[in-house]
């Protein structure tokens, strides 16, 4: 027993400069129980005390150490994770801001388009009334000018058919009549006679 316990020490020592962790300690302290030797006729072994106690005991002195590491890197850790998330959520709220930004443009040029459209709509039909306006207007003034031209072409009619039966009285015999008139028509003009 008195061997391990030697190695222990030197390599103790050696190891001790080298900072042995907790986790090596306790290995070496299953080690040695695990290859001490059997008691006769038991099945009980014989292990140095000593030796198992001051590797439990460096082990347990460095365990404090190693845990306070531990639980630095796990704070550490957990900060680390916290700002990624924070980091995530940010980027997540600004892609949904993006998002409804792209979302109420794309509504916008939609609204506006069909804005657009009713407006287009609202004037093709308003030109095409004023133009069905505009035609009737023009269809009833050239009606009205179409009656009074009947009128007034009648009239003209009436009047040359009343003078027809003068005008060929006039032809037979024209008192004021030129002899060199070689046959020509004579226009008949009431302020001669």
């Amino acid at each position: 027993m008195s061997d391990h316990y030697d190695e222990f020490d030197e390599a103790g020592e050696h190891e001790e400069a080298a900072e042995i962790d907790a986790e090596t300690l306790l290995r070496r302290a299953v080690d040695v129980v695990a290859t001490a030797k059997p008691m006769p006729l038991s099945a009980s072994v014989l292990i140095s005390r000593d030796e198992v106690l001051d590797l439990l005991e460096g082990a347990l002195a460095r365990l404090p150490e190693e845990l306070r590491q531990a639980r630095w890197l796990l704070r550490e850790r957990e900060e680390f994770r916290a700002e990624q998330r924070r980091e995530a959520d940010a980027l997540m709220e600004e892609v949904k801001a993006q998002a409804e930004r792209m979302v109420s443009r794309t509504e916008l040029v939609r609204q506006a388009k069909i804005a657009s459209q009713k407006l287009l709509d609202e004037a093709d039909e308003s030109a095409r009334r004023m133009r069905h306006e505009a035609e009737d207007y023009c269809d009833q003034k050239l009606a009205g000018m179409e009656i009074v031209l009947n009128r007034v072409l009648k009239t003209v009619v009436a009047g040359r058919a009343r003078l027809q039966p003068a005008l060929e009285e006039t032809e037979e015999f024209d008192p004021l009549g030129d002899p060199d008139d070689g046959g020509e028509d004579v226009f008949f003009d009431q302020d001669q006679l």
